[in-house]
């Protein structure tokens, strides 16, 4: 499959239409983007089953931003609208592999349940200060 390029105009669109996309934020500046594209691009042609989408962050400014992207290139895997992985870094194809491998394994009711609990526990405990 090829990858898509996304776009602040598309990515909704792309995240909602699929559930587990491969995301390559990076730069055609970035030497270590340069080197990752190649290892991105095989491991699209291997899981043909799966989006793998790339944000270039100097035409998608806003869209790393809203990322908070900080260092290129950043991997990000997006199950079912929840990311579950972001690393920086270029990976070697045989940890592309793994963490591919780990995502696909993921319990995704297991991971919106630790999301929620995660929230609620953010919630200030009854008898805490009172807001003013």
């Amino acid at each position: 499959m090829s990858t898509l390029e996304l776009t602040k105009e598309n990515f909704d669109q792309v995240v909602t239409d699929n559930d587990f996309i491969l995301i390559d934020f990076w730069a055609s500046w970035c030497g270590p983007c340069r080197q990752f594209a190649p290892v991105f691009e095989g491991a699209s042609e291997r899981h043909p089953d799966l989006v793998f989408a790339k944000v270039d962050t100097e035409a998608q400014q806003e869209l790393a931003a809203a990322f908070e992207i900080r260092s290129i290139p950043t991997l990000m895997i997006v199950r079912d609208n929840v990311a579950v992985f972001a690393q920086p870094g270029a990976l070697p194809e045989a940890a592309l592999e793994d963490v591919i491998g780990q995502a696909r394994a993921l319990d995704m009711d297991e991971v919106r349940k630790s999301i929620e609990a995660a929230q609620q526990s953010g919630v200030p405990e009854a008898g805490g200060p009172a807001p003013s």
